[in-house]
């Protein structure tokens, strides 16, 4: 797996660098967010690992301009833990977030969880396309359209609408969601859940698309 580090301090990039290539995995180190929007059109990585406080523009603006290429997954590695920052990043088209000092050990399962669900295989069982009121969710081609008009989702956000929209009405656990969106092996916080439903409910435009079940988690409803 081809990795692009996006990194302004040595030390911090260096330590990456040599505990991903002792794990196997392809790496490719970008000091600038400049230099990373060159440079991942030609490594052509299989994810992206971001900071976001760059030298020259702020990582947020990179994730933005990244996302705009593809759908590669991209997994900000951050000292800035406050919930807004998880938030704009998620919105801004990021898949995970992961706060700093971390261990590689997580690291390394986080780049696993998010390769893995974002690029599983459809399943040829089942109606490829849900239509429930104006939203339509193609599973085949992972488009999403509201009333006709695109709404562009990120890899995760997607695979939670799916998974939501699985059994409409039905109540879904946090721990569910977390296990079977996510991945059993989930090491960081609820919050993350929340910031990618409030990120959801945005871009569909109204809160009463996924219903808050205080408690317990979140269910699939339509705005009446």
């Amino acid at each position: 797996m081809k990795v692009l580090v996006v990194e302004d301090d040595p030390s911090v990039a260096d330590g990456i660098v040599d505990g991903l290539s002792d794990a196997a995995f392809e790496v490719h180190h970008s000091a600038t967010g400049a230099a990373a929007l060159a440079d991942f059109s030609s490594f052509g990585p299989d994810i992206v690992l971001l900071d976001l406080g760059l030298p020259d523009m702020d990582g947020t603006d990179v994730c933005r301009a990244l996302r705009k290429q593809g759908s590669v997954p991209i997994i900000v590695v951050s000292a800035r833990g406050d919930e807004i920052d998880r938030v704009v990043s998620l919105e801004m088209g990021a898949d995970d977030y992961v706060v700093k000092p971390f261990g590689m050990r997580e690291l390394i399962a986080r780049i696993r969880a998010v390769s893995r669900r974002t690029n599983a295989p459809e399943s040829p069982v089942g109606p490829t396309e849900r239509v429930l009121g104006p939203l339509t969710i193609n599973t085949r081609t992972q488009r999403v359209a509201l009333s006709g008009e695109d709404i562009h989702l990120t890899p995760t956000e997607f695979e939670l609408l799916v998974y939501l929209t699985e059994d409409p009405g039905a109540v879904c656990r946090r721990s569910d969601i977390l296990n079977d969106v996510w991945d059993t092996n989930w090491f960081g916080t609820t919050k993350t859940l929340d910031a990618h439903v409030a990120a959801i409910r945005k871009k569909l435009g109204h809160a009463g698309w996924i219903e808050s079940v205080r408690g317990v988690g979140f269910r699939f409803g339509q705005p009446a």
